[in-house]
């Protein structure tokens, strides 16, 4: 019998940022209709909210497929993943208009700027939370799907 590993490990990856992006598209909807703040949400929580589950799902399904060939912890299996969104989420967002870099700092949308000394501590933060979210959650649901 076929027990669908890799549909298992698709739906144990989707779990939590499938959550996640729901709590962040009610702040992103309360922060722009009830306070009024002048984001584009539209433009920037639909491409979000439709890759990063699937990459999550794709990602696991790749641990569960290259985990006989060669072991590699889930946390650092899922710590690299930033590693491969970040700059393919910067070259998209520069390319469609959404991000510039200049002097001081990347700018979204005209409206934020973060200076460029801030950006690696929040890309190794996004490494840590990244780490052990795969290590402890979709780890543990890997463990109780059965494909761990």
């Amino acid at each position: 019998m076929n027990t669908h590993p890799y549909l298992r490990a698709y739906m144990a990856g989707i779990f939590a940022p499938s959550l996640f992006l729901l709590v962040v598209l009610t702040g992103f909807v309360v922060s722009r209709l009830v306070f009024q703040v002048p984001i584009p949400i539209e433009r920037v929580i639909v491409f979000p909210m439709a890759l990063v589950p699937n990459l999550f799902g794709c990602w696991n399904v790749l641990y569960v497929w290259l985990r006989p060939r060669r072991h590699l912890p889930i946390g650092f299996h899922g710590a690299l993943l930033p590693v491969i969104m970040a700059p393919a989420g910067g070259v998209a967002a520069c390319w469609l208009g959404f991000l510039a870099f200049g002097a001081h700092g990347v700018t979204w949308f005209q409206v934020i700027t973060a200076p460029y000394y801030l950006i690696a501590p929040w890309f190794l933060a996004a490494l840590v939370v990244y780490y052990l979210v795969w290590k402890y959650i979709v780890g543990f649901l890997n463990q109780v799907l059965g494909i761990a």
